[in-house]
């Protein structure tokens, strides 16, 4: 068997040496004119395209992969949509459903959970949670799983690692529950590791009620989004992690500076832990 590209090195070679045409070549060599004509993408022109992507899925989290698409088009990327389609899986990114009756069936929640009409009202009343992604500098994937005490701003949890499913969450919040005991809510979007029954069944065996906003509403879960705004602005940016570890001893610290050190406006530019110990004090 005889590759594409050497067939296509093939043609070339005919067209060049014996002055025959493209078609006839490619009849000979048993090559489709549409792979002669194929240019392969090279894997750092992918890996800036990936890195555009992110950016532009994180500036516009309504888009699909198809707007996004048209954007990277727009600025010049020679990249096809099929394209941007599998890096968009392979980011973690939702690609948006076919609209259709059964679709509608599978989200859990809605408008009613969004922070503001379910507000904390205490300390460990309602966490949030959710997912980030980033990548090594050879561009492998990197998955953090962010969760947030909404009441107190707290960073209780930052989860690093290749990749993150339910079991992983529950590890997560196993260790989350021992330290901080257990919220009375816990509140997401409807990713699939966050409305699998295997998730939601622990959370309500352990007392935890899952809650999940609308489909395709970040803003209703505002304050791990803001949080993981600020994750990207102050670190991820400017951050190129050679490996997993390295980006989970980096992240770790930061967390630890964002509790203790970082004014927060929001709890009038008192840090989170001095919030929280602010509130234990005043319920006394």
């Amino acid at each position: 068997m005889v590759s594409p590209a050497r067939r296509r090195d093939a043609v070339s070679y005919l067209v060049r040496k014996h002055g025959v045409s493209e078609r006839r070549a490619c009849s000979v060599c048993d090559q489709h004119r549409s792979t002669q004509r194929y240019r392969p993408i090279p894997a750092e022109l992918e890996l800036k395209i990936a890195k555009r992507m992110n950016e532009l899925a994180a500036r516009h989290p309504r888009y699909g992969y198809r707007r996004i698409w048209a954007l990277l088009r727009s600025e010049g990327f020679p990249v096809n949509r099929k394209r941007i389609e599998r890096l968009w899986r392979l980011e973690g990114h939702r690609v948006p459903p076919r609209r259709s009756k059964e679709s509608g069936k599978k989200a859990q929640g809605g408008s009613q959970n969004a922070a503001w009409n379910r507000p904390a009202a205490s300390p460990n009343h309602i966490w949030s949670y959710d997912f980030m992604n980033a990548r090594t500098q050879k561009g492998s994937l990197i998955r953090i799983l962010n969760v947030v005490d909404e009441y107190t701003r707290v960073a209780l949890g930052c989860r690093v690692a290749r990749s993150i499913g339910a079991l992983d969450v529950i590890e997560e919040l196993e260790g989350l529950f021992r330290r901080h005991g257990k919220p009375k809510l816990m509140r997401s979007d409807n990713g699939r590791e966050f409305i699998s029954q295997t998730l939601v069944s622990w959370l309500r065996a352990q007392g935890v009620e899952p809650v999940f906003i609308e489909r395709g509403s970040p803003q209703q879960n505002p304050y791990v989004e803001r949080f993981n705004g600020t994750m990207r602005d102050e670190k991820l940016s400017g951050e190129e992690f050679t490996s997993v570890l390295e980006a989970r001893v980096v992240l770790e610290a930061w967390l630890e500076e964002y509790n203790t050190r970082r004014p927060h406006r929001g709890l009038g530019m008192r840090t989170p832990l001095q919030y929280a110990k602010d509130c234990r004090e005043g319920s006394k």
